[in-house]
Formats: C-alpha cells, structure tokens, sequence
C-alpha cells in the first residue's frame, strides 16, 4: 500500500510529493502565539498612506470589555429607571390635587342665633332640656338590623353598617377628635381612593366643597373651645340601599348635641351647640372585606354659628352670652362669595 499521506492518485508533477519543501519554514508553538493578525482597512488595501491597518478602542473605562449587546441592555435598564423615576414625581396622586373617581363634595352651613346664646340651666346635667328620642352617643344612632340586598348579603350589609357606625363615632363622637385635634382613627376608615382629599383637607382646609375638615369631622377649635361634657347626645336614622349590582348605599341623617364652654375655664357656663349631619356612604364588595367606605356626599348644618365665619377647619360656636345677630341676607346678584356659602337661622333644638 502506499503512503496514507500521498494523494490517491499520485504525486502532482513538479511536486517534491511530500513535505520536503516545506521542511526549511518551521513554525514552533511560541511563533504561532506570538503571531499578529492584523487585518487591513479598505483604504489600506487601496493603497492609501494610513500606515493603522486596525480602528482605535474608544475607550469607556470598564465598559469598554463589555459586549455590545450588554451595553445596550444597560442603557435600556438606565433609561426604563429613569422613566419610572419620572413618573413617579409627576403621578397625579400627589398631595394637593384630586385623584380620579368619586370624590367627597360637603356643604357646611352656619346657623346664627337672633339673640344671644343661653347658657344651660343644671351644669351638671346640660342636655336635660332635650327631647327623649335622644339617645346617648353611639346607642343614638339608630344602625338598623342588617337585611340582604339582591346583591348584597345579609353579612356584607352588616359588615357595611358596623363600618359606617364606627366611623360615625370616630368623626363625631370621640373626645380626641371633637376638641383635640386628632385625625387617625376617622381616616383609618376611609378608602385609600379618598385618603389623599382627606389629608389634604385636614392639612390645608378650604371652602371650596372639596376640602372642608369639617366635612370629614365634627372638630372644635382646642385652643378656643372644649367639651363641658363628655357625652354627645344623637338622633336620627341610617338607612341602607342599592345602587347598583356593585354599590350599597348608606346614608346617615343625625342631628348632634355637644355641651360646650370656653377653652382653659372649669367654671364659665356652659351651652349647647347642635350639628345636623347627613353623610352618604358607598360601599363595593372589596370595601366591604377591608372594613373600608367612600364618603359620597356630606351636608352639614352647625350653630350658634356667626354668618360669615369660615368653619372649614374648625366648626366655629358662639359660646353662652355671645349674640349672632340674626341671618345675613343673602342676594342672588351678589357674585362676591360662592354660592354654596349658606346661612340660616338657628331654631329650638329641644326636640
């Protein structure tokens, strides 16, 4: 047989037939390594007088080794951050403008006196005079048995209800709230929707229907008023709806009675002060299961109240001895005040 390193067909001519003419170039392993390839630019190849026959790095520090591929998913990382970042700041959620969707419109009217206001007659029983359908506090707020709705179960009403109840007396009853400025416990109830208005409206109260305190909670001024008595004396109803297959309805109608006296006197005399309250709630089934409402629409009528007087952050009373000086007219080509800003006259609230 022949040599397995011959062609099959034999040695070309002119051929040495084996690798005899290659034996004067040797290649060791160290001239093969320390060998440049170096590929020329067209320029170059065309004979031009650039002597570089490879393009310059530009240099990037450390990113300079990197893939062109990973640089590019860095930039697109760097770029979809700074996004985010953007609208983040610029989201419409931020303090000081109105999210989307349902928010709370109020109505706060003041009631003027048409003489001064009297002292209670027993300063230790100041709500004697008062009609029995009052009741005490909360037992006054006649919550009623919990009913299912076509949509609505007999335990989501009722869960609805004891919400709607407990925000009742975070708002209007609890002492904090009424006379020392607290906030948390009636928020703590309020969807995550509203809770941006709600701030808004206890940090930086307006009379503008959106941002009134006072639609929220029944307060008093701490440094200017506090309670001669613990108790608040309530009557009304609450009653419950459907809108729709996804929305319950509730709507809580009382009338309030509060014993007040001058801020920082255990001795002044004390008198009545009477907040008519109607808030309308709503309720979706997911509300329901985070014991959460949505404060629709709130009404709210307040006196011994001077006309004029702004009670959006602080309902504003005119304590024993002071005179109101009966209702301001109010004339309907007058332009100079929202047409919102009522005034009525304050009537017997002894039932």
């Amino acid at each position: 047989m022949g040599d397995p390193r011959e062609p099959p067909e034999g040695t070309p001519e002119g051929g040495s037939g084996n690798e005899d003419e290659f034996r004067s170039v040797v290649f060791d392993e160290s001239f093969v390594r320390a060998a440049r390839i170096q590929e020329l630019s067209a320029q170059e190849r065309l004979g031009g007088d650039h002597p570089r026959a490879t393009r310059p790095r530009i240099g990037f520090g450390a990113l300079g080794s990197l893939p062109r591929q990973a640089v590019a998913l860095l930039l697109v990382v760097v770029l979809a951050f700074a996004a985010a970042v953007y609208f983040g700041v610029s989201s419409p959620h931020r303090p000081g403008t109105v999210p989307s969707g349902n928010q709370l419109t109020s109505t706060v009217m003041a009631l003027s006196p048409t003489g001064p206001v009297a002292a209670v007659a027993d300063p230790a029983h100041p709500f004697a005079g008062l009609a029995t359908s009052f009741g005490d506090g909360a037992a006054g707020l006649g919550v009623p048995a919990a009913a299912a709705t076509a949509h609505f179960t007999r335990g989501e009403v009722a869960r609805a209800l004891e919400t709607a109840q407990r925000y009742l007396t975070a708002s209007a009853l609890a002492p904090a709230t009424l006379a020392q400025s607290e906030t948390g416990q009636a928020r703590a109830l309020v969807t995550a929707g509203e809770q941006t208005q709600y701030d808004d409206s206890v940090s930086t109260p307006r009379d503008d229907q959106r941002h009134a305190a006072t639609g929220w909670l029944v307060r008093f001024d701490p440094g200017k008023v506090a309670l001669a008595s613990q108790g608040v004396k309530v009557a009304g109803a609450v009653t419950v709806t459907e809108v729709d297959s996804g929305t319950l309805d509730v709507v809580a109608d009382h009338t309030l009675v509060y014993a007040l006296r001058p801020a920082g006197t255990a001795d002044a005399p004390a008198s009545l002060f009477s907040v008519r309250r109607e808030l309308r709630f709503e309720f979706e089934h997911g509300d329901i299961g985070t014991g959460r409402l949505r404060i629709v629409d709130a009404v709210v009528q307040a006196g011994p109240t001077a006309c004029g007087t702004d009670s959006s952050a602080y309902l504003q009373p005119l304590l024993a001895g002071a005179a109101g000086g009966g209702s301001v007219a109010a004339s309907p080509a007058d332009h100079a005040r929202p047409a919102w800003q009522l005034c009525g006259v304050l009537g017997p609230i002894t039932g």
